[in-house]
């Protein structure tokens, strides 16, 4: 039996001038945030740090007038505390996410205490971290005390990500609701995309894919594909369909054949439904599912990332808008780079021509302080509404070229000319 005591008594642990990891994802423990912030007033200096994560609300320690107490530190910058790190209360710590880990295990970063959102025990006493194994396994193995929200709704998953009661300090009942994120409707622009992508998919293949509109494009253009694998960073509702009809069965994969991998999970109740106790999802440690030596060992990867912008010579920005941070790095490069080394593998970066606000993604150079992601010597394929510019092996005129041909139209000259100001002659002849 676990003995529970109220969230206010289990973070009375907490001291001040403590470091206090979040678990992330859709899992994120509100009812344990909500309750340290509470003792603003008696706590100071604590350095709150978090991963990628969907909140339904901003952070209780984010709010402003909490800086004396709550410092927080984002490895990936979610909703729950952007605001804060935009005011300049808290920073980001830049890293490719599968090596995040590593800053903990090699003491760079250690943790006093880690709040948790689990499972309901298994009968050996084992709680499942659910949705969000990423980089809470490590934060686990480098803390001091957990303290963790016992929840109902939360599925248990099978992987690295379990924790025995005997090893929580404060356990706390709750019967709270994952947050939901809802599978985007792809647009036309981005059915365009999808169709695009999923043409140059090949039966076999294994899947890392994304979040949002244009990755749901592609799943649902997969339907009559064959022998998918999965193996992923965040494993969404768009899956559902093609799990669910074979399309994906993973059969073909050399890492873990038969399972789906992922290191974390965000969807609505019938994505966790289908998690609950299913012995062929896996949810890994993001040091694991991102290592790209190991992505590389399956065959025919097909990593489909996405970008804030991109310039004529093929650097992609996917984590900031100008000096803005608005996420983080994420694990991009873990997958681009994966996907290169895997045979048959082929990696894409996928964007509609313009942003919400109208303005051109492909651009004559980056914003000034956007941040560069994937470098242009990993850039493959480039994916907009109007096609697909290929990029490898091209040198720099022939790159600007590809991409204004998949730019707006309403931009290209524009393009051209800066292509022309930039590499002369060179760009000239490859009309």
């Amino acid at each position: 039996m676990i003995k529970y005591v109220s969230a206010d008594e289990a973070v009375k642990l907490i001291k001040s001038y403590d470091k206090v990891y979040v678990q992330g994802s859709t899992s994120i423990p509100e009812v344990l945030t909500d309750a340290m912030a509470r003792r603003a007033g008696e706590l100071k200096g604590v350095e709150v740090y978090s991963g990628f994560g969907v909140a339904k609300k901003e952070a209780a320690y984010c709010q402003p007038g909490m800086r004396e107490s709550f410092y927080p530190v984002s490895l990936f910058i979610a909703n729950s505390v952007r605001g804060a790190i935009n005011r300049g209360d808290g920073q980001c710590i830049p890293g490719f996410l599968g090596e995040i880990p590593g800053f903990f295990r090699d003491g760079l970063i250690t943790f006093d205490v880690v709040l948790l959102n689990v499972s309901l025990p298994n009968e050996e006493g084992y709680c499942s971290y659910g949705v969000s194994a990423d980089l809470t396994v490590g934060a686990v193995e480098c803390s001091k005390i957990v303290i963790a929200q016992v929840n109902k709704q939360m599925p248990f998953s099978y992987g690295d990500a379990l924790i025995h009661v005997s090893k929580i300090a404060a356990c706390v009942e709750v019967d709270d609701k994952l947050m939901e994120v809802p599978t985007p409707v792809p647009d036309e622009k981005e059915k365009k995309i999808g169709g695009y992508i999923a043409e140059q998919i090949p039966d076999g293949a294994t899947l890392q894919i994304g979040v949002g509109g244009i990755p749901n494009a592609v799943l649902s253009a997969l339907a009559n594909h064959k022998d998918l694998g999965l193996h992923t960073e965040a494993m969404t509702d768009g899956v559902l369909p093609l799990l669910e009809s074979g399309v994906i069965n993973n059969r073909l994969k050399t890492v873990l054949p038969g399972k789906s991998l992922a290191s974390l999970a965000l969807g609505s109740e019938r994505l966790y439904k289908y998690m609950d106790y299913n012995e062929d999802v896996i949810i890994k440690d993001v040091a694991w599912t991102n290592d790209p030596f190991r992505i590389a060992q399956n065959p025919k990867v097909m990593a489909i990332n996405s970008a804030l912008e991109i310039d004529l010579t093929g650097q992609i920005c996917a984590d900031s808008i100008g000096t803005r941070m608005f996420s983080g790095v994420g694990g991009q490069h873990d997958f681009m780079y994966g996907g290169s080394r895997s045979e048959g593998g082929k990696t894409f970066i996928a964007l509609t021509a313009l942003s919400g606000k109208g303005h051109s993604k492909i651009r004559p150079v980056l914003s000034p302080g956007a941040g560069v992601v994937t470098l242009r010597a990993m850039a493959q394929y480039v994916v907009t509404e109007y096609g697909i510019a290929y990029l490898r092996g091209k040198d720099l005129a022939q790159r600007a070229k590809a991409l204004i041909a998949i730019a707006d139209p309403s931009v290209r000259e524009e393009l051209e000319k800066a292509a022309c100001e930039r590499f002369g002659y060179s760009f000239l002849r490859t009309k």
